[in-house]
């Protein structure tokens, strides 16, 4: 089983972020975690036999061989002239330690500046002659070299390059890495081990595997078509299946794409400076391709072949694809809900008009505040009604009908004209509650929506009413403001659930001045909070703007509701809010003012 690198879990070991000691934290974290896997790749490197200053490796690696015989001044002075790092290798047949079998006989000055860049001074114990190659270098023997000196030894053919890539110790516990393409070739009795760095390509390799990306160079003369290692991953090609001419790409793409490739060949050929174009390739993944493509030309001469790199572009694409997809159906469902407010804002207005004037002459001034939430569906049920009836009393309710846009307008629609209609039959008003109960339990079981349904007398100054499922109202006396205590055996069930739901009402007497507040729950309702928390909030807000009284007319009454409103909802409402206020007042003192 692997370590883990952190120690302990997943979760990085620093604090919140936002400040120094927090990126202190970090800092130290990192460090701590980059010396705990130094330490492990050392002890690692030691378990594999490493030898070094400090290692006990030294002795042996650093005595001369009985059997070595140095190579000659010529051969050396010849080796010296070779640009590549070379180490002579003597293979010593016979003997049975593994480790013996191959002879570090000499090196070349390449080899010798090579060792001087990449070991650090102190690294690796000065060598001063032949010594058996994996005992001067114990952590090579887990690379291709063993294996390419073996078969150069056997069959006299050269081999490689391959890829290598071995630890050596350094001092202070450090360990270097090497990466180099190592060869083998043979000469006479001896091998000669070169390599030279592979770091750059093989990371090249890697990235272009990583990004999905590879480059290809067409021959137009004799067709021949040179690629990067990665040609055939990019098409998604079966292993050892040799790389296609343009003409055989062309068969591999879909009708549309090879438009495309036709297109860009053709303006390469016409010696455009670049050209690119995204292929589709047939096949079981639908694999697409991108392709940026330039020409390559003789001297004063034609484009002689086609350059190109190649993008494996089939996730971003698709990516690219959904995301526009999701943009146009987020846009259209925009659109259709836009069209959808908007008609139910139409409709709202059109069944919540203004308020009667003969209200004033009833001794009752009213004004009704709505706020709709600030999400897309903007219309929800909320519903207010008042009228004077032909027996001089007056009907005043408000409700609120569940979900929104044109579904609940549509209810809200129902019970507030239905109500109006059973109101004229002059019906106590608890009969009128359940008559609109049984209206919404007709309607569906989706249909269900509370309310607060009163007739206020003015002869004797008296509020009845009945409460479905609502909050209740608040009395506003004096400036001090009060919750209404609910009906007789509490408030009903909320319209619509109960087909055989009865109702009775509360009797609350008026006074001059008094102020009455219907109101919707998304006036006071919050996430997290409960009912007890709402109503006192709700109460302790009248109270502010209450203070001191509510001056007389209509204007002023609206400004103390609007103000009542916007202080609880705030700028962004997290539903329907509705408060239908009304005002006992003398109605000899308001006769003829025309509010």
């Amino acid at each position: 089983m692997a370590e883990d690198p952190a120690g302990s879990g997943a979760s990085p070991p620093w604090a919140a972020p936002g400040d120094d000691a927090a990126r202190l934290q970090r800092l130290q974290a990192l460090e701590l975690l980059l010396t705990e896997q130094r330490f492990r790749i050392g002890r690692h490197v030691s378990a594999c036999g490493g030898a070094g200053p400090d290692r006990g490796g030294a002795d042996r690696s650093t005595l001369p061989h009985p059997a070595a015989a140095p190579v000659g001044r010529a051969v050396q002075s010849l080796l010296d002239a070779l640009p590549v790092p070379v180490t002579v290798i003597r293979p010593l047949p016979g003997t049975r330690d593994p480790r013996d079998r191959f002879l570090y006989v000499a090196q070349n000055r390449a080899a010798r500046e090579y060792g001087a860049r990449v070991l650090p001074p102190g690294g690796l114990a000065a060598w001063s002659g032949p010594v058996p190659l994996f005992e001067r270098f114990p952590t090579l023997a887990g690379t291709a070299v063993p294996r390419l000196l073996d078969a150069a030894h056997r069959t006299g053919e050269p081999q490689g390059p391959e890829a290598a890539e071995w630890p050596l110790p350094g001092p202070d516990g450090l360990t270097v890495r090497v990466s180099s393409e190592v060869r083998v070739t043979p000469s006479d009795d001896l091998l000669l081990l070169s390599w030279e760095r592979g770091h750059e390509s093989l990371m090249a390799q890697e990235a272009q595997r990583l990004v999905g990306v590879c480059w290809a160079e067409w021959s137009l003369g004799d067709g021949a078509v040179e690629v990067s290692s990665g040609f055939g991953h990019v098409l998604g090609a079966a292993d050892g299946e040799p790389p296609p001419g343009l003409l055989e790409l062309g068969r591999r793409v879909t009708p549309q794409s090879l438009d495309a490739l036709y297109r860009a060949v053709h303006d390469i050929l016409l010696s455009a400076p670049v050209a690119e174009c995204d292929l589709h390739l047939t096949g079981p993944d639908d694999r697409i391709v991108h392709l940026v493509a330039e020409p390559v030309r003789l001297a004063s001469g034609p484009v002689w072949a086609v350059r190109a790199v190649l993008h494996d572009a089939t996730s971003d694409r698709r990516s690219h694809a959904l995301a526009e997809r999701a943009t146009r159906e987020a846009q259209a469902q925009r659109e259709r809900a836009d069209t959808v407010a908007e008609v139910a804002e139409r409709l709202r207005d059109a069944v919540l008009p203004g308020f009667p004037a003969e209200l004033a002459r009833h001794g009752v001034e009213a004004v009704a505040v709505y706020r709709p939430e600030a999400r897309a569906a903007r219309v929800g049920g909320d519903w207010y009604k008042t009228r004077v009836l032909p027996s001089g009393k007056l009907l005043v309710a408000l409700g609120d009908a569940r979900g929104h846009g044109l579904a609940a307008v549509t209810l809200m629609a129902k019970l507030r004209y239905a109500l109006a209609g059973l109101a004229y039959t002059g019906e106590l008003v608890e009969r009128l509650t359940g008559w609109l109960n049984a209206v919404a339990c007709d309607d569906g079981e989706e249909s269900t929506a509370t309310a607060v349904i009163a007739r206020y007398h003015p002869d004797r100054r008296l509020l009845r009413w009945t409460c479905a499922g609502h909050p209740a109202p608040v009395l506003v006396r004096d400036g001090e403001p009060r919750l209404l205590d609910p009906p007789p055996g509490g408030p009903g069930m909320p319209l619509g659930v109960l087909p055989e739901e009865t109702y009775t009402a509360a009797e609350t007497p008026l006074r001059p001045g008094d102020v009455v507040l219907l109101y919707s729950d998304g006036l006071i309702e919050r996430r997290g909070s409960d009912l007890d928390q709402d109503s006192a909030r709700l109460l302790r807000a009248v109270a502010r703007g209450a203070a001191g009284g509510v001056p007389p007319g209509r204007d002023a009454l609206g400004t103390f509701v609007r103000d009542l409103v916007d202080g609880l909802t705030g700028p962004h409402a997290e539903d329907d809010a509705t408060v239908l206020a009304f005002r006992v007042v003398d109605p000899d003192a308001r006769e003829g003012k025309g509010d």
